[in-house]
């Protein structure tokens, strides 16, 4: 069995989605001690339980301490079943982190999964749906995994509320060497249950401000009525992507704003992906056995995943600077 201690790093919720997604994969025991312990509430938390509660039903694991506040996990699979699964988060809970932890176990299934599934589709400390559609799917397409998301209603803090539709089928991974990409900024700027000027307000104000920079730039709109009120911004260019939430109180000039100053900080680098990206990538890299990509900074996050893919394994990330970017390969 497989011992990962949670605190590690950035000691968060990545340490449990990772390790169990290696877990299935590899068909390995795996026990996480010392969960989120330095957080201000350690312990597993709903998002936490749901995802690993369906990656057991996945796998036909057993699982000891999936409970609320839990500090210690053990993730026992037995294989990987394809087949269709419906999953509720509850309230806002991440769609995107949970599939953070049960692609690669899809991947690795040898018939399709469909997970229908319901919760947060722009929420707080988590990659917008649009980012993983737009940036982060077209990069493991490169790799070799199919995967297509269908975003069938939004979902925002705190009812959440959003449905969305992930096929991904049997898929075998290869290492790619990621480059600069180049082309015209792209980007949709979404509202729910707010006027729709709210939207365009966004749109506009990031348009301005990545023109000013000399960047071509082409954002759509969208307008819905959903559960949940909310609003958000995501830009994508290749590799490279950012976004920003609105909330109460905030100018949507603003979170447009905040999305282009982030996408014009990223691609001035020169880096090959952002620093968001770049921890997504790392354990689709390390099961691929290859690889590499530049990036501006090398997150806490990143560093952490690099450590638990190495776990599980038995790859080993080389991280070197060069011209002012940090490479990352295997």
């Amino acid at each position: 069995m497989i011992t990962i201690e949670g605190s590690y790093g950035e000691g968060g919720g990545q340490i449990i989605r990772t390790s169990v997604a290696l877990a299935a994969v590899r068909g390995e025991d795996v026990t996480i001690h010392n969960i989120r312990c330095n957080r201000p509430q350690p312990g597993l938390k709903a998002q936490h339980l749901m995802a690993v509660n369906t990656a057991a039903k996945m796998t036909g694991a057993r699982v000891e301490g999936l409970k609320l506040g839990s500090t210690e996990l053990t993730f026992v699979p037995q294989g990987i079943y394809g087949g269709h699964y419906d999953v509720d988060i509850g309230t806002a809970g991440s769609i995107t982190l949970l599939l953070q932890c049960l692609m690669p176990a899809a991947a690795a299934s040898k018939e399709p999964v469909t997970l229908d599934i319901t919760g947060g589709t722009d929420v707080a400390w988590s990659p917008p749906v649009d980012y993983l559609s737009h940036v982060l799917l077209p990069v493991l397409a490169s790799m070799g995994l199919e995967c297509s998301i269908q975003v069938k209603q939004r979902g925002y803090y705190p009812r959440g509320g959003g449905q969305v539709t992930a096929r991904i089928t049997p898929s075998g991974l290869m290492g790619v060497e990621l480059e600069r990409e180049q082309g015209t900024i792209e980007g949709i700027s979404h509202s729910s249950n707010l006027p729709e000027h709210v939207s365009r307000r966004q749109a506009d104000s990031a348009l301005a401000a990545l023109e000013a920079a000399g960047y071509d730039a082409s954002v759509d709109t969208q307008n819905c009525s959903c559960p949940s009120t909310g609003s958000g911004i995501t830009l994508w260019c290749g590799h490279i992507g950012a976004s920003a939430l609105g909330k109460r109180g905030l100018p949507a000039e603003k979170v447009g704003q905040t999305a282009a100053s982030e996408i014009i900080a990223e691609l001035g680098s020169g880096a090959a992906v952002d620093v968001h990206l770049a921890d997504q990538l790392i354990p689709y890299m390390g099961l691929a056995g290859g690889g590499s990509f530049t990036v501006r900074e090398v997150s806490g996050h990143t560093r952490t995943n690099i450590w638990v893919v190495e776990q599980f394994l038995g790859v080993e990330f080389n991280v070197t600077k060069e011209s002012g970017l940090f490479k990352v390969s295997i």
